[in-house]
């Protein structure tokens, strides 16, 4: 581990460190300079080769270690502050990150074709918020006839009420015509949890309530109450592979909304990475002229930001 000590961690925060006069100088010298370097696991190997070569001056060389274990726990405390204030002052457009993708794909059910899809994410994460925004569209167009247009958006604000437990709410819009529907609105808000929350396996769940409106292209329209239920879950195989799984249910009266999305994910340079998705979107009651099940296997470029 590198921890790198700040002038304020070297300088005003430093504890001042005790005179050992026992202590031979080129041995003392050889554990100031691993400091000065600010690599903590260089400063341990050298202070574990000082007590093997001068064990009678082992007390001498715990208290100086204990100086700097003291040293770099004001330190991480400076850098903590320093970061949550940082977090607090961000103003609207600051603190953001996400990703962009651009790809190909292929879609077989209301529509069995090839075109291009794009997808952009973003998230901000706060002390106590955290903000996602996420769209996609897929479009394909054959001798000028449009044979694939599906969009959707996405808002979630998460409120964090411990490190694992937030509530969450959510606004979204989606428009496929070849599914039957023009425009479809979902607006749900409830409770999330992180299962699992260090590498390489994260998993979160999230469900509530839901209200969801369709406008169909026929013109008709409805509104239904419904229940939403979630899941997100990656895990990295390698240093530059993950799996990545999201599903999510809006179980209603009429047709219910069921999403699996798969993708492995392999780190081409950089920022850059490769990822191969296949999404099954299952409706059980869809439009007259419309099939249940639509699949999308996508090969897109992310770059990260």
């Amino acid at each position: 581990m590198r921890l790198a000590l700040t002038g304020i961690a070297c300088g005003a925060l430093a504890l001042p460190a005790p005179a050992f006069a026992d202590l031979p100088a080129p041995v003392r010298a050889m554990i100031d300079a691993a400091i000065e370097t600010g690599e903590e696991a260089k400063v341990r190997t050298v202070i574990e080769l000082a007590r093997a070569t001068n064990p009678e001056d082992g007390a001498e060389i715990d208290a100086i270690l204990a100086a700097y274990e003291t040293q770099l726990a004001v330190a991480a405390e400076a850098e903590a502050a320093a970061e949550q204030e940082r977090i607090r002052t961000a103003g609207l457009f600051e603190n953001w990150s996400g990703k962009g993708e651009l790809g190909a794909f292929r879609s077989t059910g209301n529509a069995s074709n090839t075109g291009i899809t794009a997808g952009l994410s973003l998230t901000r994460e706060g002390i106590r918020w955290r903000h996602k925004l996420s769209g996609r569209a897929d479009y394909q167009e054959t001798d000028g006839v449009v044979t694939r247009e599906q969009f959707l958006a996405v808002y979630e604000p998460n409120w964090k009420i411990n490190d694992r437990l937030y509530a969450y709410g959510l606004a979204q819009y989606e428009r496929d015509r070849f599914q039957g529907f023009s425009a479809r609105y979902s607006v749900s808000g409830g409770l999330g949890y992180d299962v699992l929350l260090d590498e390489p396996v994260t998993l979160s769940i999230k469900a509530g309530p839901a209200w969801r409106r369709t406008e169909f292209v026929d013109g008709g329209s409805r509104s239904d109450l419904a229940g939403l239920a979630a899941l997100d879950f990656d895990w990295q195989l390698l240093d530059t592979v993950s799996f990545t799984q999201d599903a999510s249910a809006f179980v209603q009266s009429g047709s219910s909304t069921f999403i699996s999305d798969s993708g492995l994910v392999a780190k081409v340079a950089g920022d850059l990475s490769l990822r191969l998705s296949y999404t099954v979107e299952h409706d059980t009651d869809p439009p007259a002229g419309a099939v249940k099940t639509d699949t999308l296997s996508r090969v897109t470029i992310i770059y990260d930001f």
